[in-house]
This record gives C-alpha cells, structure tokens and sequence, in this order.
C-alpha cells in the first residue's frame, strides 16, 4: 500500500508573486459609490464580476482596511460606475487615500433613491447588497443589479500592469 504523506500546513505564497502575476491580468475600471448615511464614500475597484443573469448578480471586492468599507458594510446599496478611457484621473482621485474624493474637480449627483453616481462615466448599475462573503483581508459584496444607464460606444479604461490603458 502506498503512503502519502500531506503536509499539514499550507505553504506561504509570496505576496509579490501573486500581484505581480495579476498585474499581468488586465481588468476593467470601475468606481464603487455608496452612502450609508454619512456622507458619500467611493474607491477605484478592477474586481468587478458578474455572477448571475436571473437574477442580475454582481460582486467586487473590498479591503476590510479602506476608509470606504465601514460605509459599504453598513450601505444597503451600490453603485458600479464604469469609466472610460478619458477617466483615468478619475480612477486616481478614488484611489487615493485621505483625500476628499468627492470635492472639485468631481462632479456628482444623487440617484432617487440616495446613491451617489459619477457624472461623466460611461455607464453605471445600481446595485442592492444581497450577501457580504469574508475572504481573507477583504471582503466580497455580491449584490442584485436593480437599474442601469450605458453611454454606448465609450471605450473603457483597462488596468494592467501598473498602469491605465484603453481599448
């Protein structure tokens, strides 16, 4: 009989290694908007997935560590503003950290129901939180799309390997 022996750790991945093989992978820009209550809070996400056609199922990723996650834990709803290829400024001021991100030169509206949405973007889903999954330092917000607006015909703004591109 053959004996295999399993470790009974798991081995350590190098952090390096792992976002210098996803950098590698290129990803659409989006802006996560919401409002708890608090005042409007926004992060650059490249973690965006559909998950589901019926319903219209999304998810995307958030640090538990961001300013912006103690706003989206407690937010009953999203919103997903998906960014052209001119809005590479854009994607920087939500990436930024301890900034007023919503200040000049932003512009913005509210939504009917309270959202905050980018004006400008290519095209944005209002989403209702469904479940939050915990995954490591993050957590995965997958929520059900309950309205959306395209601006057809903008190229989108990609992220890879460190930097913006377009189409």
């Amino acid at each position: 009989m053959l004996t295999v022996t399993v470790p009974s750790y798991a081995p350590a991945y190098a952090p390096d290694r792992f976002k210098q093989v996803f950098r590698r992978h290129p990803a659409g820009v989006v802006v996560v908007t919401a409002d708890s209550g608090r005042g409007p809070v926004g992060f650059t996400a490249t973690s965006l997935t559909s998950l589901s056609l019926d319903p219209p199922l999304v998810s995307y990723g958030i640090g538990t560590t961001t300013s912006s996650w103690p706003h989206v834990e407690v937010a009953s709803s999203t919103v997903v503003n998906f960014l052209g290829a001119d809005q590479e400024s854009l994607a920087r001021t939500f990436a930024t950290s301890g900034i007023d991100r919503f200040a000049a030169p932003t512009a913005w509206r509210r939504l009917p129901e309270g959202e905050p949405v980018l004006d400008g973007v290519a095209g944005w889903l209002r989403l209702e939180t469904e479940q939050i999954v915990p995954a490591g330092d993050h957590r995965i917000v997958i929520a059900q799309v309950t309205e959306s607006w395209l601006d057809e015909g903008r190229a989108p703004l990609l992220f890879h390997d460190g930097a913006y591109h377009s189409l």
